[in-house]
């Protein structure tokens, strides 16, 4: 017969194992095969999207593009992709967002995408809470833009570079009644922000990290 500390070990171990695959760090998921919008879904003025040689690519009248190819809402998690901007243009990436068919995203924060557009808040900001002004970026040329959420701490890197590391206040109120500008948890989208802005999205990634 096994004896009672050698069961309670087992257990023990079984347990530890358990618990660590619970919260264990995910792998990397692409969430873009580059050819199809499977998995995405556009709000007003769909026809501004369009996909071009491996890339979302933005230019029309506001319109944002969300991620729905999975149930589960993202909370601490590593988002990365690629972005090249052309003179003149503004973007945006949104994390903790939920789909809305019109207007500004009104859930979540936005990642600011804009190395020369007339906005003085550039890429990497966190839009309206820590703006940047030099971001270590160019246009026409690609980039990373990788936003990384553990807890209420935000970091926003441009080309690896820290560009944004933010602790969110405990109990922090919506910014205003059209803007929450807050953690909580969500999807993500890119932003179309106007005519005259054309910018590109590719090799789209997430990795949820352990609540």
């Amino acid at each position: 017969m096994y004896n009672r500390r050698f069961i309670a070990a087992c257990l023990g171990l079984w347990l530890g194992v358990a618990s660590f695959s619970v919260g264990a760090e995910s792998e990397w998921k692409t969430i873009f095969d580059g050819k199809t919008f499977k998995g995405w879904k556009a709000s007003e003025n769909k026809e501004s999207w369009k996909i071009k040689d491996g890339s979302f690519v933005c230019s029309g009248t506001r319109s944002h593009l969300f991620y729905m190819g999975d149930d589960t809402p993202f909370v601490n998690f590593e988002f990365k992709c690629e972005v090249k901007t052309t003179p003149g243009s503004n973007a945006g990436i949104y994390f903790h967002t939920r789909y809305q068919e019109q207007g500004w995203p009104k859930y979540g924060y936005e990642a600011q995408v804009n190395i020369s557009h007339g906005d003085p808040k550039k890429s990497g900001s966190l839009y309206g809470v820590v703006n940047v002004s030099d971001p270590p970026a160019k246009d026409n040329e690609w980039h990373t833009e990788h936003v990384i959420v553990k807890g209420r701490h935000i970091i926003i890197k441009i080309n690896d570079k820290i560009v944004v590391d933010h602790m969110e206040p405990e109990g922090k109120k919506p910014f205003s009644k059209d803007f929450e500008r807050r953690l909580g948890s969500g999807t993500f989208a890119f932003q179309a922000h106007d005519p005259k802005s054309v910018v590109y999205f590719r090799k789209i990634q997430v990795k949820r990290l352990p609540k």
